[in-house]
């Protein structure tokens, strides 16, 4: 039960980042591009010569004027503001002491930067932050930013309507660990630096990620999950006390171990009876076990444990530089066989060629599973593509040895085709062991198309490679 409110406040952690994430970002990627369509006009020397009413039409969208959303401004090398979202003609501001003036200044990459909270010029009230991109001109020097800003209240609503638990919290940061918002909500919080906390350096370590800490705000220990609120220079972390995850498995507990003091002495005389049903229990786990990974119909391995197999004794063949072989086998007509014959008979033939197929492999490492139908595929580990075409021969002469009748087939009787490939145990950049087992399938049809009841390739082939 503790560990269910674990995995419950994991995953509760996990949606309230992930939705805090997307609306975080689906709204600043908005107020992106309205920045980007400003630049783009400003960039446009026919927009710039259109009477001021009109070019503060092309310039700002209506979604500037949004309930969070504060002026779009446009300023010079100086830092004065030549074209304002609010006001024709513009107010008279100078941002040249603002962060996101002076980074943008400074850089040379076009990339969105979000500044420190701070009060508007022209009013003290409600914090904002600070979306800039930087202008150049013609011969790509610094031109002047365009700066949205975007008030904090947007985050202080969106964090409220948040189901936290009593001693929850939320927290929008920079990677630089400046506090943009946070809940519980503290004005003398905003604008602060936890950069040098132990909680915060696995924030910058990866985009997104799971941990306990203790919060460097509050002392609280929680659960904190966060995310990078992708392209964009922001952290969310939703953080769930410890103290609200285990209340309610505290009471079940207090409960619990109350009534099991009462039952212990019945507990134990029902011990011996639970005991009994365990043994039982594995009896036919370990019998469940052995149906799952074994074909019903011809007593060979299931697809399943083929695969897990295979995927074994490839990394001990890469581990131990060791060859590996694969032989396909395949039975020949076998749906003519199948529809002449019936399916019982069909069924008798399936079992009698993984029959010679088992007996012909010896070794304890071999291993037989059935691929799919009417298909088999052979594992020999530590085994060249030589003795791989030996076994396949051994166990093509076994099937035509046991002179089942097929009329379908040219001989008259039932035969496989099978097809062999082999890794030598150096494994190229991305080789894996589906493409060894393609490898043969593909070298089993070319035994089909060369006339079935063969192996590919032939023997006679591999002593012409040799010589």
């Amino acid at each position: 039960m503790r560990l269910d409110a674990f995995a419950r406040a994991r995953d509760a952690a996990d949606n309230l980042s992930l939705i805090l994430q997307r609306d975080i970002e689906r709204n600043i990627e908005v107020y992106e591009l309205s920045i980007q369509a400003v630049i783009d006009g400003v960039n446009d020397p026919a927009t710039l010569r259109l009477p001021s009413p009109i070019r503060q039409r092309v310039l700002f969208d209506r979604s500037t004027n949004a309930q969070d959303m504060g002026s779009l401004l446009v300023t010079n090398t100086a830092g004065e503001v030549v074209i304002d979202s609010r006001s024709v003609p513009p107010r008279k501001l100078k941002l040249s002491d603002r962060d996101y003036f002076t980074v943008q200044q400074q850089s040379a990459g076009a990339w969105l930067f979000i500044s420190k909270p701070f009060s508007p010029l022209l009013t003290n009230t409600d914090t904002s932050i600070g979306l800039s991109q930087r202008l150049t001109d013609s011969q790509g020097q610094f031109a002047g930013i365009v700066v949205g800003t975007l008030r904090l209240n947007y985050f202080h609503r969106l964090f409220d309507e948040m189901t936290l638990g009593d001693n929850g919290s939320i927290t929008l940061l920079r990677p630089d660990g400046t506090v943009l918002m946070r809940r519980p909500y503290n004005q003398r919080e905003i604008g602060q630096s936890i950069a040098g906390a132990p909680s915060f350096k696995p924030l910058v370590q990866a985009d997104s990620g799971c941990y306990i800490g203790t919060a460097a705000l509050d002392g609280a220990q929680r659960l904190y999950r966060f995310k990078h609120i992708g392209k964009y220079p922001l952290i969310v972390v939703v953080g769930l006390a410890t103290e609200d995850i285990y209340a309610e498995w505290k009471r079940r507990a207090w409960a619990i171990g109350i009534v099991v003091a009462v039952l212990d002495f019945l507990i134990v005389l029902i011990s011996v009876l639970f005991a009994k049903q365990f043994r039982k229990r594995l009896e036919m786990e370990q019998q469940l076990h052995l149906l799952a990974n074994t074909d019903s119909l011809t007593g060979v391995g299931t697809r399943r444990l083929l695969d897990s197999t295979l995927d074994a004794e490839w990394r001990r063949a890469s581990r131990n530089k060791q060859s590996l072989s694969v032989v396909m086998v395949d039975a020949d007509n076998f749906k003519s066989f199948n529809d002449h014959y019936g399916h019982a008979t069909g069924d008798s033939a399936l079992s009698t060629i993984a029959r010679c197929i088992v007996e012909n492999i010896r070794r304890p490492g071999d291993f037989v599973g059935r691929y799919g139908g009417e298909e088999f595929c052979v594992l020999l580990p530590n085994t060249d593509l030589r003795g791989a075409v030996q076994v396949a021969e051994k166990l093509r002469a076994a099937v035509i040895a046991t002179d089942q009748t097929n009329f379908a087939s040219p001989s008259g009787r039932l035969s496989v085709s099978i097809g062999v490939a082999a890794f030598d145990g150096n494994a190229m950049p991305g080789a894996t062991p589906d493409q060894l087992v393609h490898l043969a399938d593909k070298r089993l049809y070319e035994a089909k198309a060369a006339g079935r009841n063969t192996v590919m390739p032939q023997q006679q082939h591999l002593q012409l490679a040799v010589a």
